[in-house]
């Protein structure tokens, strides 16, 4: 399965059918779906008044496909600004003013309604002219194709990134790999030279009471060499780095819902680099343990925005 972004952006727009009373077009719908990453899914709805009704339907269309993300909806009637006003029909007014007066026969000290109160409750009484329900639904499910499509598209270039940044970090650990041996036999080497650098500056000085044979200096050396290759031995390290780079590959190439456990192997992934970089004991161990930490970083970056 594909891996998905949580950034995406989709729009599409439709005309309606023909009007069955009055034979006019139908005004057309129009629609938006934007997102940007979120621990959840947020959906945020943006609909004109006359299309609020279907607001639930398309809250379970969108979380039927939509796992995470801070998603904004917007749909409108094209040709429509928000300034229009709709001319109440006959049978609105008739209807108000037969309330009016059946409330004004009970409180005779009422105030009878004002031009812009009749609109106001006109325009909250409008309902969906017939089939504009259904379309919008017919036209949000292009829309959301054409966004988890484009959220796709996304995914992949993230899931290449991602691909190319586990590469350089298999490269980086193999190039650790050999530098701890060398380090041990360097630091044996260098145990056993002062060593016999104090055993001759003894010698040399008169010491009668050194009792320091050459079997002595290299079992001394090696313990100490022993010492040092525990503190500087990350074998473990690499080891662990490994698994979690084969188990981030695994779920790049599994796709779908991979993105919280993809950003806790990252937080993995740093704190061993983290471990490399103080048991550090040269130049080049310490610039791979930058290095991987920041490739670490960018894929950090990247998978938040991983569904």
């Amino acid at each position: 399965m594909a891996v998905y972004s949580m950034t995406g952006y989709a729009t599409a727009q439709s005309g309606g059918p023909q009007a069955a009373s009055s034979g006019d077009p139908q005004p057309g719908l129009g629609m938006e779906i934007r997102s940007v990453n979120s621990r959840f899914l947020d959906l945020t709805f943006k609909l004109s008044d006359e299309l609020r009704g279907t607001e639930p339907a398309l809250r379970d269309l969108l979380g039927a496909r939509l796992k995470r993300g801070k998603v904004e909806i917007r749909a409108w009637i094209e040709g429509r600004s928000e300034g229009t006003v709709r001319s109440p029909t006959v049978a609105d007014l008739q209807r108000l003013v037969g309330l009016q007066d059946s409330i004004q026969a009970w409180c005779p000290k009422a105030s009878p309604l004002s031009v812009a109160e009749v609109l106001q409750l006109t325009s909250r009484q409008q309902a969906l002219p017939g089939g504009l329900h259904e379309n919008l639904l017919e036209l949000a499910q292009i829309t959301l194709d054409g966004f988890v499509a484009a959220r796709e598209r996304e995914g992949k270039r993230l899931a290449d990134m991602l691909l190319d940044r586990l590469k350089q970090l298999r490269r980086l650990a193999k190039d650790a790999q050999p530098l701890i041996p060398q380090l041990v036999a360097q630091q044996r080497q260098r145990f056993i030279d002062r060593w016999n650098e104090a055993l001759n500056a003894s010698a040399a000085a008169g010491g009668t009471g050194n009792t320091l044979t050459s079997e002595t200096v290299q079992d001394r050396a090696l313990t100490e060499a022993t010492a040092f290759a525990i503190r500087i031995d990350v074998a473990e390290e690499l080891t662990r780095l490994d698994s979690h780079l084969e188990e981030i590959e695994r779920l790049i190439k599994k796709g779908n819902e991979v993105g919280k456990r993809l950003d806790f192997l990252i937080q993995e992934l740093h704190r061993e680099a983290n471990t490399m970089g103080a048991k550090s004991s040269s130049l080049e161990l310490t610039r791979i343990s930058v290095d991987m930490k920041v490739l670490i970083e960018q894929m950090r970056e990247q998978v938040q925005n991983i569904e």
